[in-house]
């Protein structure tokens, strides 16, 4: 099924080289690096992991409190999570999407867009707001986990 699905994707989004994407597992969506991986251990889906960017020095702690209210609120309906990589301080968000008959090439690219959506806007507004709009964010004013 995985092998299958990334072509399908490939396809949809116009890749010509399914074999490379399948080799190095990965793809670039809207200028965000995403690992398509499928494991032995969970046979029955897809793990996607989107790289969001680094958290600069002194927000980290705040940056890990903001991901786990949004995994709490946001992404827990969606099989998702964010999470910090420990050795780059990179905002990952990880996806498991399971292999069913409405999972095609076009729902995965589509599915794909959506999370960049999101990634853009943990760039703009956490990762790369000024200290004044952060330290908003950091203090409650957060309206957005409820988008």
């Amino acid at each position: 099924m995985y092998t299958s699905l990334i072509g399908e994707l490939c396809a949809a989004v116009g890749l010509p080289d399914v074999e490379h994407v399948l080799d190095t597992r990965a793809i670039e969506v809207e200028g965000f690096e995403v690992r398509l991986d499928h494991f032995d251990s969970d046979p029955e889906a897809l793990y996607v992991n989107f790289h969001y960017g680094a958290v600069t020095a002194g927000r980290a702690l705040t940056v890990f409190r903001l991901m786990l209210e949004a995994n709490l609120l946001i992404y827990a309906q969606d099989q998702a999570q964010l999470g910090m990589d420990t050795d780059t301080g990179g905002i990952v968000l990880i996806l498991r999407v399971p292999f069913a008959d409405d999972v095609d090439g076009e729902a995965l690219a589509d599915l794909l867009s959506h999370y960049a959506d999101h990634g853009r806007y943990w760039q703009q507004n956490i990762i790369e707001s000024s200290d004044e709009m952060f330290e908003g964010i950091a203090a409650g004013e957060f309206v957005w986990l409820r988008a």
